[in-house]
């Protein structure tokens, strides 16, 4: 697989990373760890080399999975991990006091059984805490051989800045897909003014975009998606036609919803790298696949014109969520 490097930070990556908190938590019961870690495993063999955790996914688990199957080849790829929640659960708020970071430092480093993490994220911005002071702890643990990069989640533009003039941010992870384009007005200007690479997460739009989902498609009571506004059975409904569009325009090429979805977000900027994830292995294959796709000038007109004129209905988080997003 080709690789992409993030922005100006150095950090090269493969061109397609694989996000891992589906495994462990938020779209129903975890997989089963055996084969979870051949999922990670075979990602490695097919070229894969960047890795996506955080410390609130399980909470725990993801890291401790990451750390056991990517042992044997730790040298080779990269892992991003991320700080930023009370005792790494999402429901107790946040918490992004110094020594908050350096205690999920020093956690992640023994769960993820490295002596470095190459990519640290705040997961998500906390109010009651400077962003200047989180930089600066990030940078010493830079400076300290703990850290190799610093990432920020969900953040906003104001807030970029700021902790980028304190230790350059290598990566901003947000949510960004055919049918979440947000990150176009003011998000994407300011990473290439910077020199900031981003990673798309959800670039599935949360396995919509595969079109494997409609509005009859029930998912298991521990599922994320149950609380998610775009997903309600009556906007399943109306957004079909984005994935009805999607779907036409994958057949004309002899490819899949999911591989159109991917290679768009490919073709937008070389220093875009998108983390789908998946619990299966003809998923993975097919999500990788994307990275062989080439789209055009007129490809990305055309797909993007034709999805423009599609009214997506829904949130992509509940309220007390979306509190926490763009600040």
């Amino acid at each position: 697989m080709q690789t992409r490097t993030l922005g100006n930070s150095g950090l090269d990556v493969s061109a397609l990373g694989l996000g891992c908190m589906g495994l462990s938590f938020g779209y129903g019961p975890a997989t089963d760890k055996q084969e979870a870690i051949k999922l990670i495993r075979a990602a490695f063999e097919r070229g894969v080399t960047f890795f996506d955790t955080a410390e609130a996914y399980g909470p725990f688990a993801n890291e401790e999975l990451l750390g056991e199957a990517l042992a044997p080849f730790r040298d080779q790829v990269v892992i991003a991990t991320k700080f930023g929640f009370k005792e790494g659960r999402t429901t107790l708020g946040l918490d992004s006091r110094p020594e908050n970071i350096r205690a999920v430092a020093e956690a992640s480093l023994k769960r993820l059984r490295t002596d470095v993490i190459d990519l640290f994220y705040q997961h998500r911005v906390d109010p009651d805490v400077p962003i200047e002071e989180v930089a600066g702890t990030v940078r010493e643990l830079i400076n300290e051989g703990k850290v190799k990069h610093f990432g920020l989640s969900e953040a906003g533009v104001a807030t970029i800045r700021q902790a980028h003039t304190v230790q350059p941010v290598a990566a901003l992870q947000s949510e960004y897909s055919l049918w979440w384009r947000e990150p176009e007005s003011e998000l994407l200007p300011t990473l290439e003014e910077l020199g900031i690479g981003f990673v798309p997460f959800s670039p599935l739009g949360k396995g919509f975009l595969t079109g494997k989902i409609d509005e009859n498609t029930t998912f298991d009571k521990t599922d994320f998606r149950n609380v998610v506004p775009r997903f309600s059975e009556e906007n399943r409904k109306v957004n079909q036609g984005l994935v009805d569009l999607l779907s036409q325009i994958a057949h004309q090429r002899n490819v899949t919803p999911a591989q159109i979805a991917l290679a768009w977000l490919l073709a937008k900027k070389p220093w875009i790298v998108p983390i789908p994830g998946t619990t299966k292995l003809h998923r993975l294959e097919e999500n990788l696949g994307a990275a062989d796709i080439t789209l055009s000038t007129d490809d990305l007109k055309a797909i993007y014109e034709a999805v423009s004129a599609i009214d997506v209905q829904g949130a992509r988080y509940p309220e007390q969520l979306q509190k926490m997003v763009g600040r």
